[in-house]
């Protein structure tokens, strides 16, 4: 995890944006807000999978419908209160910018701009926000299950002097998690690991139980 990531101003809101390739994304923001931070976390998933899936209310979740714009916007205005209400603890919001699932090596990316409007409309009731950066990508590497990488890039604070507008703002994101998600690509392809840490372990796949099986009963070649 990249530095400054978790020694955030707690009194900052932050916005964690993310690609979004696998329908268990909502469920990582979850994990991580209980593994790395002491947040308010709110997550905002796409109207149609809410309502199939209404268990994620409980992780914080609401909905964004985008065919229907005074329900959209209602839910941008919602998600700015809550990033600058007051708290204890620091207001998170994870958002998937995409608004549907695509596949992981798409490019160009397109966001939409919600994202940018939430943060012009925190920029108009505090002066800063943090915004961070967050790729995943799953992989079948050198086990028989498949692995989950994630990666979060440096918190970018951003002040409203600096807010250039919504489109502006779009297309920097856009940038920042392409590159973002190259990066992962590459370290998952060269086997870099070395600063990465191991969230959550599951039951040995198959392989490992063949291999240590093996070497209990001397059976693996010289």
């Amino acid at each position: 995890m990249q530095a400054g990531v978790q020694e955030m101003n707690p009194r900052i809101p932050v916005i964690f944006y993310a690609n979004h390739a696998y329908w268990w994304d909502g469920f990582w923001s979850q994990l991580c807000t209980e593994k790395f931070f002491f947040q308010n976390l709110f997550i905002i998933i796409e109207y149609k999978q809410l309502k199939k899936h209404r268990f994620f209310t409980r992780l914080g979740a609401f909905s964004l419908d985008q065919s229907h714009l005074r329900s959209a916007l209602d839910t941008l205005r919602y998600a700015a209160d809550q990033l600058t209400a007051d708290s204890e603890r620091q207001n998170a919001l994870w958002i998937f910018p995409q608004g549907k699932i695509e596949p992981i090596d798409k490019r160009p990316l397109l966001f939409f701009n919600g994202t940018a409007s939430i943060i012009s409309s925190v920029l108009k009731k505090t002066p800063w926000i943090y915004l961070v950066s967050v790729v995943s990508r799953i992989e079948y590497l050198d086990e028989q299950k498949p692995e989950l990488c994630l990666s979060f890039r440096e918190p970018r604070l951003l002040s409203s002097a600096e807010y250039k507008g919504v489109d502006d703002l779009t297309a920097y994101m856009q940038r920042v998690t392409e590159a973002h998600l190259d990066d992962l690509t590459g370290k998952i392809r060269n086997r870099a690991f070395d600063d990465a840490l191991t969230v959550v372990r599951g039951n040995a796949s198959i392989n490992k139980r063949v291999e240590a099986f093996m070497r209990f009963f001397g059976l693996e070649k010289g």
